[in-house]
């Protein structure tokens, strides 16, 4: 049966859209392309504030960094890299959790506590998990995709370059793809998700959208989060002490400055 016109519906006053509302969109922003390097900044800030926080989560990136670095060191290859990756993918958002908490309580003006952080892994967990699992999923799917890859690689040992090049360019391009899919969703989706309680899909799509809409933008803060990892592992894990920490404040600035509030027109 038709659904009868109502004349609300045309009028010009905007509607506000509940946050309990399932796999919806939550508009964004327009960024400049140097957002990203005032979100470090706010970062650094937050760092300098907050050390025993800061400090805390920054050992406990440090601690996993490490672990994956002796992990590869004692087993002589390079193959458990992804499967030690797909644990740092599930513990790293709840570390992260305890960030963003941090962060938020300094701007409502609160003073922020390690305690109260640490409780934010409980806020909206369902989703906050089913995220995890979801990272996990697409990490375990880039390895299989890997490992057909790997088909192409040569198997005379000294084998020229040009017969390295269909397993070097196919490998670049279905990594570069794979990344930007999993960076796409997960930009601003574990803060989302811990302010707002919302939906896991409301989470990737607005984070999706928000991304699309700011691709400049967010390829400066892709750069920036991979020189701060990089940096992390070429310093044995020990740069994740000052890393990580600060990424994981930067991006709730970030969260706030790209997604738009509730009550936003």
């Amino acid at each position: 049966m038709p659904r009868t016109v109502n004349p609300h519906d045309f009028s010009d006053k905007r509607k506000e859209v509940s946050d309990k509302e399932y796999a919806r969109t939550i508009p964004c922003n327009q960024l400049s392309i140097s957002a990203p390097f005032h979100w470090l900044s706010l970062g650094l800030h937050d760092f300098v504030r907050m050390p025993l926080i800061s400090v805390f989560y920054g050992l406990c990136f440090m601690a996993a960094a490490i672990g994956i670095v002796l992990l590869v060191q004692w087993q002589g290859t390079h193959l458990v890299v992804l499967p030690s990756l797909i644990v740092y993918m599930l513990i790293g958002p709840f570390l992260a959790l305890g960030l963003y908490d941090a962060s938020w309580e300094r701007e409502k003006g609160h003073k922020a506590t390690l305690l109260h952080s640490m409780k934010a892994i409980g806020r909206n967990s369902t989703s906050q998990w089913a995220f995890a699992v979801l990272l996990a999923v697409c990490m375990i799917f880039w390895m299989r995709i890997a490992a057909l890859i790997h088909a192409l690689y040569p198997s005379v040992q000294g084998a020229p370059l040009a017969d390295f090049l269909p397993f070097l360019v196919i490998g670049s391009l279905v990594g570069f793809v794979l990344a930007a899919v999993v960076f796409s969703i997960s930009a601003f989706s574990i803060p989302l998700m811990m302010e707002r309680r919302v939906d896991i899909m409301t989470a990737v799509f607005s984070s999706f959208n928000a991304v699309k809409s700011n691709i400049p933008a967010m390829i400066v803060w892709a750069l920036l989060i991979c020189g701060g990892i990089l940096v992390g592992f070429a310093t044995y894990g020990i740069g994740m002490l000052f890393t990580m920490p600060i990424l994981g404040y930067a991006t709730w600035h970030g969260f706030h400055e790209t997604i738009k509030k509730k009550h936003t027109p």
